[in-house]
């Protein structure tokens, strides 16, 4: 039987959201949340979401190849202010289990869909893609940053654009159910 590569990475890329309602249920069903533990997980799902905002803010998607913000510093902060968002929201629940999944999780989804966003860059911007590939890691953050050309500042309307709002909705409710989860 052959394998088909591309059709298992459109399924990976396509269910990467769905399967992240899916990690959300079991990480609730095995919930134990304390009151510190839930101090922490809000406190990492804020640097989380603040990561994204940032992001959110200076991407224009399949437009520019974005370089300015945490673009410097990372070529996918969306990625690692969603990771860092998960990884609160799972020790948040309490659940040693919870955490274990969430990381199965990401591990299992993300580095297709990284490797999957690096090689869209690549065809949508040939000429300025490969530069900025050399100097800015593709996931871990370096600390010395990329020197942008361009000084573009964070611009709300892209945040809007990019429907960032809708990870500060999402994270709101989850952190409502685990809340919940904690009374009962």
């Amino acid at each position: 039987m052959k394998i088909n590569k591309s059709s298992i990475k459109t399924f990976i890329y396509r269910w990467r959201v769905r399967s992240a309602l899916i990690a959300l249920v079991v990480i609730l069903a095995l919930a134990k949340p304390t009151w510190g533990l839930i101090g922490i997980g809000v406190g990492v799902c804020l640097v989380g979401l603040l990561i994204r905002a940032w992001a959110a803010g200076h991407i224009r998607k399949e437009k520019e190849l974005a370089v300015t913000g945490p673009y410097r510093y990372t070529r996918n902060p969306l990625y690692v202010g969603s990771f860092i968002l998960g990884l609160g929201l799972a020790l948040g629940s309490g659940s040693w289990w919870g955490l274990s999944f969430y990381i199965l999780y990401f591990l299992s989804f993300y580095p297709v869909v990284i490797y999957e966003e690096r090689d869209r860059m690549r065809r949508l911007f040939p000429a300025a893609y490969p530069e900025y590939a050399k100097r800015v890691p593709i996931f871990l953050p370096t600390l010395r940053g990329f020197a942008a050309t361009d000084a573009r500042k964070w611009n709300a309307a892209f945040f809007q654009k990019n429907k960032e709002h809708r990870a500060w909705i999402g994270t709101a409710i989850v952190w409502a159910l685990l809340l919940l989860r904690w009374r009962i």
